[in-house]
């Protein structure tokens, strides 16, 4: 009885397991492969290697973690409340014209329109239910806000190591928010999120994943906007 339920977990959250994993083992790998880089240029530079727990503790780990987390989070984050107005006429991301705008309380199940199995704070109403209603994005920003925080910080300290090391003034951290540096770190991000979610958006209209709830149906026209058409 306790093996089935132990697979019935992991069949029912097989895709969030799956890439918890990969998440996991990326980010070990990641701290490898940057450990024995940064250790290759201390060595170069005359300077003492470091320890793996040192170099993830550090500035230089944490800029590179979180310049990446905050582009993935701003992505999430515009797309949620972007595809509440924007349609996409033909694309499985997008909701059709006529679901624009933020859809009617029975349409999306809140208040007296709620089922005995909707969420407590969905049939709750006033402050509980709006907060509730826009919690997803709310969480996305939120992410988003900290993780880019974190890569100002740790960005900072990295930028002034290599300030004194070619014996120049460090900067303060509103300073560094202007400086090239920083934005360099944040748009190459940026552009490769922009252009990802674009490319899925349009290309889902013409192209099919047999299988795939992110793409439509094989035999589906391509002007069919989602599952209803």
């Amino acid at each position: 009885m306790k093996r089935g339920r132990v697979k019935r977990v992991l069949r029912d959250n097989g895709l969030g397991i799956t890439f918890g994993v990969l998440f996991l083992a990326a980010l070990v790998g990641q701290a490898v492969a940057g450990h024995a880089q940064y250790n290759d240029q201390q060595l170069t530079h005359g300077a003492q290697a470091v320890s793996l727990l040192d170099f993830v503790t550090s500035s230089n780990f944490v800029v590179d973690v979180a310049e990446n987390w905050q582009s993935e989070y701003l992505q999430f984050f515009l797309y949620i409340f972007a595809t509440i107005w924007l349609v996409q006429r033909g694309s499985p991301e997008s909701k059709t014209p006529r679901q624009a705008g933020a859809e009617s309380d029975e349409e999306q199940k809140l208040g007296r329109h709620s089922t005995e199995n909707s969420p407590k704070w969905a049939r709750a109403g006033g402050w509980r239910t709006t907060l509730f209603s826009n919690s997803l994005g709310l969480t996305m920003a939120g992410i988003f806000l900290l993780s880019w925080l974190a890569q100002s910080v740790a960005g900072v300290v990295v930028y002034n190591a290599d300030q004194l090391a070619d014996r120049q003034l460090p900067v303060t951290w509103f300073e560094y928010l202007g400086t090239a540096d920083f934005w360099n770190r944040t748009l190459q991000n940026w552009q490769s999120e922009f252009l990802a979610i674009g490319s899925m958006v349009v290309l889902s209209i013409y192209l099919r994943q047999r299988g795939s709830p992110e793409s439509k149906p094989v035999g589906e026209p391509h002007v069919a906007t989602d599952e209803q058409g």
